[in-house]
């Protein structure tokens, strides 16, 4: 115990220094990497990869590397990027815990490496920070910079949820559900089709307007479904479900394994749009990249990180009273919209018959915190304290019906009513709540390899698919189903 004490007081203690060593040196080029120094004897020489993307070298199996850890980087996910397991990373940087988390941004490792042909570029767009509904935007004023611009995207007006907003309200319907950045849908609107800067509107181009010939006809529909799209791939690089990206010809893309999940989300994106000359400008420092810049200055120059080193959750209980037993509806599935993140995972109160019926059971909050939005269906408890849901751990509270609910701005403690489980907000076919985390900005898969939903104990399981998977606590094992069958039982809190 003694010795591990030691070791995590030594990790905090280099994650200082490397905060003050990167405070101290030169500002790096926008959208690179700076190596402080060059791979440990590649053995292999030095050759063009077969994709225009890439100048890494051809290395031989198990080459150390420089690489220096990004946001949200833990053991688990740098095994899957290099293809090195996480005791070979662990041997060639014996100064980090085993039990390490998240690790701190901006820690020099070194890397064991395995090749794989077909490697993309090594070009970072922009940051997880400019990705995430988080911190970079405390200093962002949507409305001011909406009326600044010349378009006439500036003057659009929608429909959402059977009412008519403006165009900030488009762009926060999208940012705060999804819990992505505004800067980064306002650029892609802008790199795409000019609607920021250009006064002419193309009512008949609309229909597609991002490009997408689908059901999600019109500008906002375009601007959904590309959110959709955008946390797919985000997440799916962030969890170690991507490391590849197949083009519209077919071409295989392996993902470069110093990239960010950012950047991959946005390679993803216009891979899907985009033959291959097409992609290249986008995804380089003239594309995409520039546009950003140009809107909203250098991402880079700012606050990257997103999540802290050793980051840990909170101690957190079932939302449910401890005297009720409730059913385990919906295993891992994806926070809001319809692919990943599965941050999500669902209970409902029991009930004589299934459906969208009125229960007088209750959620109840599963941590301290206030109440930092409210929206249809929606509560959302922030456990900072800050009352701002960009910056810490918050958790969502999703099918929550509006009577008798808690209010914003109340403070709660965990146990406190939050409100009645429902069908409001979204879509649902029986009575439950939707319950989700996220941490400054950034949503945590529920089943994540180093930071799970645990809930009393309780650890999500992934599924094969949406919805299915289990809830385990040493040696009880609950199954996930929407029939709330007696195997989907939680027992009563303890």
């Amino acid at each position: 115990m003694k010795n591990r004490k030691q070791k995590l007081a030594l990790f905090a203690i280099l994650g200082v220094i490397v905060i003050i060593i990167n405070s101290c040196s030169p500002k790096r080029e926008s959208g690179y990497i700076v190596l402080e120094s060059t791979p440990v004897e590649p053995t292999a020489t030095v050759l063009a990869t077969t994709t225009p993307f890439s100048s890494r070298p051809v290395y031989e199996p198990g080459t150390l590397v420089d690489y220096t850890a990004q946001s949200g980087d833990s053991l688990d996910l740098l095994s899957v990027r290099f293809g090195a397991s996480p005791q070979e990373i662990l041997w060639a940087n014996p100064e980090i815990p085993t039990d390490i988390t998240t690790l701190p941004p901006g820690f020099p490792m070194k890397m064991p490496i395995y090749y794989k042909p077909l490697w993309g570029t090594e070009f970072q767009i922009i940051p997880d920070a400019a990705f995430v509904y988080g911190p970079d935007l405390l200093d962002f004023d949507l409305k001011a910079f909406l009326d600044s611009t010349t378009g006439w995207f500036k003057s659009y007006r929608a429909n959402i949820q059977d009412g008519t907003v403006d165009a900030e309200g488009v762009i926060n319907y999208y940012s705060i559900n999804y819990s992505l950045n505004p800067k980064l849908l306002l650029a892609i609107i802008e790199y795409q089709t000019g609607a920021l800067t250009n006064p002419q509107r193309n009512p008949a181009a609309e229909d597609s307007f991002l490009g997408f010939e689908n059901y999600h006809r019109g500008v906002h529909l375009q601007i959904s479904y590309a959110s959709d799209l955008l946390n797919d791939g985000f997440y799916r690089y962030f969890n170690g479900e991507m490391t590849n990206i197949e083009h519209r010809d077919g071409t295989i893309e392996n993902i470069d394994p110093w990239q960010n999940s950012a950047t991959v989300a946005l390679q993803n994106y216009f891979s899907l749009l985009m033959d291959v000359d097409e992609y290249a400008q986008a995804i380089g420092p003239d594309g995409y990249a520039k546009t950003f810049i140009d809107l909203f200055g250098d991402p880079w120059q700012r606050d990257t990180t997103v999540l802290p080193g050793s980051l840990t959750q909170p101690d957190l209980v079932l939302p449910f009273s401890p005297d009720t037993v409730w059913a385990y509806t919906g295993g891992p599935h994806t926070a809001w919209g319809t692919r990943k993140p599965w941050a999500a995972i669902d209970f409902a109160p029991p009930s004589k018959t299934q459906g969208c019926v009125e229960t007088e059971q209750f959620a109840i909050s599963i941590a301290d915190g206030v109440v930092a939005r409210i929206d249809v269906g929606t509560v959302m408890l922030d456990l900072d304290g800050d009352g701002d849901e960009r910056t810490g751990w918050v958790i969502l509270y999703l099918h929550i019906a509006e009577a008798g609910r808690v209010k914003l701005g109340d403070v709660v403690k965990k146990g406190d009513i939050i409100g009645n489980p429902s069908c409001e907000g979204g879509n649902a076919t029986g009575t439950h709540a939707h319950m989700a985390r996220k941490y400054n900005g950034q949503w945590i898969p529920a089943a994540s390899s180093v930071l799970p939903f645990k809930m009393n104990g309780w650890v999500p399981v992934d599924g094969e698919r949406p919805y299915e998977g289990l809830l385990v606590r040493g040696n009880q094992v609950v199954r996930a189903s929407v029939l709330s069958d007696s195997q989907s039982m939680i027992p009563a809190q303890r």
